[in-house]
């Protein structure tokens, strides 16, 4: 029944947004992050959630800053868990594929807005888009990743990529890791039924980058997947990969 709900409303808000969107980047109108254009993609996620029944409950809130750019580093078992962190945190960039930029209409609206687009097919054109995206950052965005790449199945956490901790290291701000819960029993990977409930966002204390050199990607890696590994074990998650076979398995 939620589904029936939500899929109309992610159509609703998508065109609601998107005309204003583009029009104003064709015309290489300004966006400023926080109007309310520039906030298309909060409210969108706000709306999709209260349709779908989904109540937010934030943890430690403190570590979420309001004036400095920060880099937030999640889990990923839902879709819904991004659209949770969408209405917590403020100007905000979700890193995507590039592939996605070339989706007509909506390809250029979601980077006027809601992206930063990483090229991951060739190493010499992503190190480009990594200063580019560092650059933003520094700029007054910050920037959400999911590094386990795609969502699981289950809240085991696999290998990080290191890319995200390469952007964090180029933009030298501090990172955020933060465990969600409750977002595959809302919608799991593979399923189309959405269903009602609870996202747990708990964010755990921040890790600097501020010194820390391209060189310092495995350290830093090992030290946030720890930190969210141990905090969903708390929530009764085995630990499944020790971390230097992490920081072997994760792909740049």
């Amino acid at each position: 029944m939620r589904a029936f709900l939500a899929y109309p409303m992610m159509v609703i808000q998508t065109l609601i947004f998107i005309v204003p969107i583009t029009i104003m980047t064709l015309f290489r109108i300004p966006i400023p992050p926080n109007s309310f254009v520039g906030r298309g993609g909060h409210f969108w996620s706000k709306a999709v959630l209260w349709v779908s029944g989904v109540k937010v409950v934030v943890r430690n809130p403190q570590y979420v800053s309001r004036t400095e750019s920060r880099v937030y580093v999640s889990n990923h078992v839902s879709w819904f868990e991004i659209f949770a962190l969408a209405t917590v945190i403020d100007r905000y960039r979700f890193v995507a594929k590039k592939e996605i930029d070339r989706v007509p209409l909506f390809g250029r609206a979601a980077g006027a807005v809601a992206a930063i687009y990483i090229e991951r097919q060739n190493r010499k054109a992503a190190f480009s888009s990594y200063e580019q995206a560092a650059e933003r950052i520094k700029g007054g965005l910050n920037v959400a990743v999911y590094p386990e790449g795609t969502r699981g199945r289950s809240y085991e956490l696999r290998p990080f990529k290191k890319g995200p901790f390469v952007l964090a290291i180029a933009a030298q701000v501090p990172i955020v890791p933060l465990i969600s819960w409750g977002s595959k029993e809302v919608q799991a990977k593979g399923e189309i039924a959405i269903h009602s409930g609870t996202i747990e966002l708990t964010f755990l204390e921040p890790v600097e980058t501020k010194g820390l050199t391209y060189e310092d990607r495995d350290a830093l890696v090992d030290t946030v997947w720890n930190r969210i590994a141990a905090a969903l074990s708390e929530k009764g998650v085995p630990i499944v990969n020790q971390p230097a076979a992490v920081a072997g398995a994760a792909q740049e």
